[in-house]
């Protein structure tokens, strides 16, 4: 997704040979191969979205393949590693990336993120959108809060249960809501129920993003099919 435009140098250059720093190999021995490693670029990815998003849109591109990308493949240790280290590079703190890699054992052959290996040689690859926003992001609508704007439907349509599990405890739950009620209005009944903010929850049913103004009675859910709910566990985002 998105065009790669090039990198932003930090100025902190790269790392000095003092005591605080970490030091790494030229190379890694991975499963009988010598493969040559880096450590990691003091850069910025700059790249440009196809379609602008929003920051609200970036995170939760962001959650969405955190949270799945175990699942395919490779070890969640390691992808919990390198989740870790793409939010302390975006930080500019490239030293604390630098031993969060050392810690876990992952090489970087090329000094960035997008393609890393662990120990046994497994390949790793993190898309470029949770390394860095893209130069176009846009920012939110300013009506986002407008009472008008986000106001329920007076009738709320006609009563229904949906079956949503929960990613932070693997369980799934009822929840009754109206087929007229918006994904924002279930995401409150979902706090009343569990107390989870709706900002922590991201809505995913068939593979989709379920975007908070859509209503429960167009995403057309299958009886008894299961609504997934990814919980973020990272801090709320300073507004």
């Amino acid at each position: 997704m998105g065009g790669c435009i090039g990198i932003s140098r930090s100025r902190s250059g790269p790392m000095e040979g003092s005591s605080g720093t970490v030091s790494r190999p030229n190379s890694v021995f991975v499963v009988g191969a010598l493969r040559k490693n880096q450590s990691l670029c003091h850069e910025t990815i700059r790249w440009k979205s196809d379609v602008p998003l929003t920051e609200g849109q970036l995170r939760s591109k962001r959650d969405e393949f955190w949270d799945t990308a175990p699942a395919f493949e490779g070890r969640k240790e390691i992808w919990d590693a390198l989740r870790a280290a793409a939010v302390a590079a975006e930080a500019m703190d490239f030293q604390l990336a630098q031993a969060i890699l050392d810690g876990a054992s992952v090489s970087v052959p090329n000094g960035y993120l997008t393609e890393c290996y662990d120990e046994w040689g497994t390949r790793y690859q993190v898309p470029i959108y949770c390394l860095s926003p893209p130069i176009n992001m846009v920012k939110e609508a300013c009506g986002r809060d407008s009472p008008a704007e986000w106001s329920e439907p007076a009738d709320g349509g006609a009563a229904l249960a949906l079956r949503l599990r929960l990613s932070t405890t693997c369980r799934e739950l009822e929840l009754r809501v109206g087929a007229r009620h918006t994904i924002a209005h279930c995401k409150t009944e979902l706090q009343a129920l569990e107390g989870i903010e709706p900002w922590r929850q991201r809505w995913f049913y068939g593979g989709k993003l379920l975007g908070d103004r859509l209503l429960v009675e167009e995403v057309r859910i299958t009886p008894g099919y299961v609504v997934q709910v990814i919980v973020s566990t990272e801090p709320r985002p300073p507004s």
